[in-house]
């Protein structure tokens, strides 16, 4: 089963180094160099076990905190498509895929058993809408919004790529090719789970997953589709039986006790890339703002002036206390905004670390206390991080985050 990723679009051309041999559709031989196309093409490598190329500049963590622009090198073919703009896709074998997204996702140097479950569920959600439309059609498919009176109700879903299965970004799944180091753990993760996918009664999983939950995982209907996805419900991110709502008491408390709240620096550089370690207060954390700052915000990523800000008033939480209704009192005129990540993209000039957090006043200033670290559905990063290396073993950290589920193969 071979994967076609989205990697990079250029205006006018795409400069390529081409690292080991290639040979284009026509039979034409490209011998190890920098090329600049600004054609359709396609290149098949020589070795395919053994081949690479580059490209310069592409950019991660699009939209979010940490972008910025790498060098990444990938195995495999790659293709160029003229579209609007050139799109350069890398094709790759399913495992090979697999392998790349869990050491660019988490570190190569992380436990072998978070390493075997998050290949499970990176193949799993690959695989979803592949193996079960039907579920995935209900699921839905790009962008959701809708405007009432004075509500504005908007998810982002998953969008169906028109000339490639996946992209390379958060988007969909971190894929950073070869870049980043492997390690026998890695191979022996994806070698140990070959073919393995997350079940629910026999079809597989929407697997979804984020970097810090925050010390409770959220349900699906919080920042997707108003329904209910059984094993997508919120758990206590840590032993013994919790009952999983989070009220503000539970965001304010900095202590409050979860396998995600770990601050050991030398667990967080072994399981996280270098980028994600830059970013310490994810279990909890602080931003403030003034009225007019807010005002600005909302002008720029909701086209909407509500003049000065004058209360932030959370009007409906999920279980892990992330907020699904937000209203925006402004001395124009009030505005109520939806679902997680909207709010999260309303109130940054990228996006908030996550829509758990408490209003609180400082004069005229609010400032934002809030918990965790993205939308916190399905498993938890850095609480199934610090799982393994507690010993828990791949199966037991899937049953954890994904109650009901279990491991098997359908293809």
């Amino acid at each position: 089963m071979n994967i076609s990723v989205g990697l990079v679009e250029h205006r006018n051309s795409v400069a390529i180094e081409l690292q080991t041999p290639y040979r284009d559709s026509a039979g034409r031989f490209y011998r190890p160099g920098r090329y600049e196309f600004n054609t359709e093409i396609e290149l098949t490598p020589q070795d395919p076990a053994a081949s690479s190329f580059a490209i310069d500049d592409i950019t991660i963590g699009i939209g979010f905190h940490w972008e910025r622009k790498e060098r990444q090198i990938f195995r495999g073919g790659v293709r160029i498509l003229k579209r609007d703009a050139l799109t350069v896709i890398n094709d790759v074998p399913l495992e090979d895929y697999v392998t790349s997204v869990i050491s660019s996702e988490m570190s190569a140097s992380c436990p072998v058993e978070l390493l075997k479950a998050h290949a499970v569920i990176s193949r799993s959600w690959l695989c979803f809408p592949l193996l079960n439309p039907a579920a995935a059609a209900r699921a839905g498919s790009g962008n959701v919004s809708a405007r009432r009176n004075d509500e504005i109700v908007r998810w982002y879903g998953r969008e169906k790529h028109q000339d490639f299965d996946v992209c390379a970004d958060d988007h969909c799944q971190r894929y950073q090719g070869i870049t980043k180091a492997f390690s026998s753990a890695v191979t022996e993760a994806v070698r140990a789970t070959s073919g393995e996918l997350l079940l629910y009664k026999g079809q597989v999983c929407d697997a979804r997953f984020s970097k810090c939950c925050g010390g409770i995982t959220e349900e699906y209907r919080t920042a997707w589709g108003d329904s209910d996805v059984p094993y997508l419900r919120a758990v206590y991110d840590g032993a013994g039986n919790v009952e999983p709502v989070a009220g503000e008491s539970w965001i304010l408390d900095v202590n409050a006790p979860a396998y995600c709240n770990t601050q050991d620096r030398q667990l967080l550089a072994q399981i996280l890339p270098g980028f994600d370690q830059e970013t310490r207060d994810f279990y909890r954390w602080t931003v403030r703002y003034s009225p007019e700052e807010i005002r600005e915000l909302v002008r720029a990523r909701l086209d909407e002036d509500l003049g000065a800000i004058i209360n932030l008033a959370p009007l409906q939480r999920g279980p892990s206390g992330r907020i699904v209704r937000l209203r925006l009192e402004g001395e124009k005129k009030s505005l109520v905004i939806g679902k997680e990540l909207e709010i999260r993209r309303a109130l940054s000039r990228t996006h908030l670390y996550s829509s758990a957090f408490v209003v609180q006043r400082d004069g005229p200033d609010f400032v934002l206390k809030g918990a965790g670290w993205g939308h916190g559905v399905g498993l938890c990063q850095i609480g199934a991080a610090v799982m393994a290396s507690r010993e828990k073993t791949c199966d037991e950290i899937l049953e954890h985050y994904y109650p009901g589920a279990s491991v098997g193969r359908l293809i």
